[in-house]
């Protein structure tokens, strides 16, 4: 009897592989307007806190680093990144963002991994675990899921925390043509795996985003509720 033939191992992703953007380029709506990813926590901007929690990932470094803005830009690029605006016009959302991170990236990078700016306390690990969910179920897209906080007792997707490859590129592209806006609906075409982050260890206020100056406020108090 002829012994079977042992299936290869996945290739583990390699943080430099990767391309991540911090996604900074909305119009602050809910916050009267303003730059978010200007707006000071702790003494510094939450889009410098998005970068601080990139170069700290247990994977390593991202190989590149850099912010989606659409205004701000000298600002931002003073901080020693790339800053990339948006090529969809009419402050397309989020998925403008992926869009121009991966005409940026795709030539020269595997991965993109996609943060927002106004979630300061994202997982350390972040990226390990998207990186071994895509990896394990050789998917295209990896998206995070977990509460929005302490309160919130169910698991969602939150959508703009992905890991994803960088041949989606064409997809994505013909998607926003296409006058498609929302990410869910066009992560889920592709080969799409969840990644729970509401393990025991798990901080439940890794995901809360700072949608309004009164939340970003409270993230400046650990004690309050409402995280």
């Amino acid at each position: 009897m002829s012994a079977a033939l042992a299936t290869p191992a996945t290739p583990a992703i390699r943080a430099d592989q990767i391309c991540a953007v911090v996604l900074a380029g909305g119009e602050g709506r809910r916050m009267g307007g303003v730059d978010k990813g200007l707006q000071v926590l702790h003494g510094q901007p939450l889009a410098r806190h998005a970068l601080q929690r990139l170069q700290e990932q247990t994977l390593g470094v991202p190989r590149t680093l850099a912010i989606n803005a659409n205004r701000s830009q000298s600002v931002y690029a003073s901080w020693g990144c790339p800053v990339w605006a948006d090529t969809v016009g009419g402050f397309a959302g989020p998925l403008a963002g992926f869009h121009t991170a991966l005409e940026h990236c795709a030539a020269t990078h595997d991965y993109l991994l996609t943060v927002p700016c106004d979630s300061p306390l994202f997982p350390l690990d972040l990226l390990a675990r998207l990186a071994q969910a895509l990896g394990t179920g050789q998917a295209d897209v990896a998206m995070a899921c977990a509460p929005d906080g302490p309160q919130d007792h169910s698991v969602r997707r939150q959508p703009v925390f992905c890991l994803l490859k960088t041949s989606l590129y064409a997809s994505l592209s013909a998607y926003l043509h296409a006058g498609g806006r929302k990410i869910d609906a066009w992560t889920q075409a592709q080969h799409q795996v969840d990644v729970a982050f509401n393990l025991a260890q798990d901080d439940p206020r890794a995901f809360f985003n700072a949608n309004t100056l009164a939340e970003l406020q409270t993230l400046e108090d650990p004690t309050s509720t409402l995280l």
